[in-house]
């Protein structure tokens, strides 16, 4: 992830630039120096918004085949019951 750093004069000149920029990581937009506001794509604000998602999506989500996923087997035994 790459961040960004645009001063609002360069962003009100270049928004289309910011906007790609805005697609490798957040763009921090600064005003007299200082960071002001965040620009990022809307995917990247749903996820961080905690906006929920269909399962489908979340199994469809890039790198996830490269995820080694081998849990223990968990054996389950049923306990005796005393009816007495």
């Amino acid at each position: 992830m790459t961040i960004t750093t645009l001063s609002s004069r360069e962003l009100n000149h270049d928004v289309s630039s910011a906007k790609k920029a805005a697609q490798d990581g957040p763009v921090v937009i600064t005003d007299r120096g200082k960071p002001s506001h965040v620009l990022m794509t809307y995917d990247e604000f749903c996820r961080l918004s905690g906006k929920r998602r269909r399962l489908t999506q979340a199994l469809a989500m890039p790198g996830l085949s490269d995820i080694e996923f081998d849990p223990a087997r968990v054996e389950i035994t049923p306990r005796g019951v005393d009816l007495s």
